[in-house]
């Protein structure tokens, strides 16, 4: 019920720009519709089409027409954000009854897909903004549930992920940041590095140390904006997620009531990994969004651009490249797809499937976007086209939410156990 009642929300918003599903990009010279074999609609569902439908035009109408202003000027699209809450994507697979959709992990990935197509470093920020808000809205009791949800729903707060510290990346358990108990507030001390939003943002989902060493003494804690001995760093410069601001975020006796503490002591680094769990997916959704417009954009170039006397797309080399682009990117939608139902149904390879989809789907979607630059030549290189900034934007995806070595050792692990 909570999915049809998010459809019928979604469909009277966006009602008057529903339409079929063509990208408006930077550099297409040309308006063509989606190729049978990488159609993304196919499969879904009338529901899922619906959401496919607003999401691709709100892409294509709200961020697609921004997407270099935003990455060339550093812009934060707050107001663009908002108007894509009020179509629900504020708060995607939160629960309705504190202002959220109550869609599902495979409606979050159709979604996100067709959201990067307008701008992969806008929706890659709403993607970690939607992981925050599920976290409280999951492991939040009610009372924090009702104070944060709402307002990050509609996106009238922000929200921001904080686990990364400048000496623990990968090995996220060794994490130093402390959270001494004092009564009824934890004194933070410590620092986060690469946080997005940070500093634009409202609410900070921390993890920090409240025990002994190893994940068991990690807790999470909401920091809102404001608490005395929060600040923040340097604004970074960066390759790409350019509409997002990334900065260090800091606590020196930071105090913070014990009752944002989401769960128990102790439970915090399991709190971050199931977070992540979606995160993952999430995130590999944005590369496959960046993967489809580029593998159009590509196509659209081949069929227009002339050397030694004929178009692009009779030379057999570029067919067969583009072939390989086409099928790298329906793999990739499978394997996300895939597991978004497993993390959906709580099944046992949830996890693994969670690391194999972001593993694969944002190698080989760079993969695919690096190729699409190239066949478009020197004009691939040129900021008024937008196949470069896709590049840009989505090199950052094999890092993040665990680095694609980490997602091997998950893989790796579970192969080589006892079972």
């Amino acid at each position: 019920m909570a999915a049809v009642g998010a459809l019928s929300r979604i469909s009277r918003l966006g009602s008057t720009v529903c339409r079929n599903h063509r990208l408006m990009l930077s550099g297409c010279s040309q308006r063509r519709g989606i190729a049978a074999c990488i159609d993304p609609s196919y499969g879904l569902t009338d529901e899922q089409k619906e959401f496919q439908k607003v999401a691709f035009d709100f892409a294509a109408n709200e961020m697609a027409p921004h997407m270099a202003e935003w990455d060339q000027k550093e812009i934060f699209p707050v107001e663009t954000m908002r108007k894509a809450a009020q179509l629900g994507f504020g708060g995607i697979y939160v629960q309705p009854d504190v202002g959220g959709s109550g869609l599902s992990r495979l409606d979050t990935t159709i979604i996100f897909e067709a959201l990067s197509t307008g701008c992969v470093s806008t929706t890659a920020y709403i993607s970690i903004h939607n992981m925050c808000a599920w976290m409280i809205d999951s492991f939040g009791n009610e009372e924090q549930r009702e104070k944060f949800c709402p307002d990050l729903c509609s996106m009238e707060k922000f929200a921001s992920y904080c686990l990364t510290e400048p000496g623990s990346g990968s090995d996220a358990a060794s994490l130093l940041t402390s959270a001494q108990r004092k009564g009824d507030h934890y004194i933070l001390n410590g620092s986060k590095a690469f946080i997005s939003g940070g500093g634009d943002t409202d609410i900070y989902v921390v993890m920090c140390r409240t025990g002994g060493k190893g994940p068991k003494g990690i807790s999470c804690l909401v920091v809102e904006k404001g608490a005395p001995g929060l600040s923040f760093g340097k604004k970074e410069k960066k390759v790409g997620w350019n509409s997002q601001p990334t900065r260090a975020v800091i606590f020196e006796d930071c105090a913070v009531p014990v009752a944002n503490r989401l769960g128990e002591e102790g439970q915090g680094f399991s709190i971050a990994m199931k977070g992540l769990n979606g995160g993952r997916i999430n995130i590999a959704s944005c590369s496959l969004g960046a993967a489809h417009a580029s593998v159009q954009l590509a196509r659209d170039h081949l069929l227009v651009r002339k050397q030694f006397g004929e178009t692009l797309s009779n030379n057999q080399f570029l067919q067969f490249k583009l072939a390989e682009m086409a099928t790298k990117l329906v793999a990739s939608r499978l394997m996300i797809h895939e597991a978004a139902k497993a993390l959906q149904e709580n099944r046992p390879d949830a996890v693994f499937l969670c690391s194999m989809a972001k593993l694969f789907a944002t190698d080989e979607c760079f993969n695919i976007c690096n190729q699409a630059l190239q066949m478009h030549g020197g004009y691939g290189y040129l900021k008024d086209y937008a196949v470069q900034q896709f590049v840009r934007d989505i090199r950052v995806h094999q890092i993040l939410e665990g680095t694609n070595e980490v997602m091997r050792m998950i893989i790796s692990r579970n192969l080589l156990s006892d079972l």
